[in-house]
């Protein structure tokens, strides 16, 4: 579908309508693990996204992270009402709303959205990727000079070893390293030029898919190990850089340590 500035404006007032409900009471519950939080502001963004979106392009399905719906990559919204719960829950102000919309497998549409900040990342496939109103580009810095988001599996803690060997064998040859607990936000924030590398072993498509337009259309390059494809269907082992280079080098030095996505779902 053409996606014209309309459309992208309408889907901004949309995400930003939900602004009050983040910032009035909630209670808090865990799914599973006392790592992975809910909060009765989660559900509702997503109940005023569901619907909202809905009206506007009836035809897609839709994808949240709050609930049991399955992915139809035709055409369909993909939303995480708010990336970065743990942060929101701690009153962090590092948290955002993240709507992306897919169309035939592909992310075309891309809006991540921090209420405290007005930090407004916004990317249309073709149309390239603003903050607020500024132009975006990431940064051309070389491995050496990166700044490496990356994370530990904490829904997953099973997988932290290998996420620490990663992270044990990129720090000597970047600069540093960075964890917020907001996968969109750091990705948005390398399409922004203030990071170059990103890795995490086992993100949902509610998490980096409106993000991964964005980084794409500020010059950056998204993807997963050479053996495996991005995908709407369960999470990924997600990878980012500035430049094909530092993607290349990063996604060789990942799949020495994992070969393979060690699970299914």
């Amino acid at each position: 579908m053409d996606i014209s500035r309309v459309f992208l404006q309408q889907v901004k007032e949309i995400v930003c309508s939900c602004e009050p409900i983040m910032n009035r009471a909630f209670t808090v519950a865990e799914k599973g693990t006392a790592s992975n939080l809910v909060t009765t502001s989660d559900t509702a963004v997503q109940e005023m996204l569901k619907e909202k979106l809905g009206e506007l392009l009836p035809q897609a399905v839709f994808l949240g992270e709050e609930t049991e719906s399955e992915a139809n990559e035709a055409l369909m919204w993909v939303v995480d009402p708010i990336d970065g719960t743990s942060n929101f829950v701690r009153g962090m102000r590092l948290s955002a709303i993240s709507v992306a919309l897919v169309e035939d497998g592909e992310e075309v549409l891309g809006v991540v959205y921090n209420p405290f900040t007005k930090d407004m990342f916004s990317a249309v496939k073709g149309n390239g990727a603003y903050w607020n109103d500024i132009r975006l580009h990431v940064s051309d810095r070389d491995f050496q000079h990166s700044l490496f988001f990356t994370a530990f599996s904490v829904y997953d803690k099973k997988l932290a070893p290998q996420c620490m060997e990663v992270l044990r064998r990129i720090y000597p040859r970047c600069d540093d390293f960075r964890r917020i607990g907001t996968a969109s936000l750091e990705l948005c924030y390398l399409a922004a030029g203030r990071a170059e590398l990103y890795f995490e072993i086992r993100l949902f498509p509610w998490d980096w898919s409106a993000a991964a337009v964005v980084v794409r259309e500020a010059g950056g390059v998204v993807g997963t190990l050479p053996n495996e494809r991005l995908r709407h269907d369960s999470p990924v082992i997600l990878l980012a850089a500035n430049n094909q280079k530092n993607f290349r080098i990063l996604q060789e030095t990942v799949a020495t340590v994992v070969p393979v996505r060690p699970y299914i779902k």
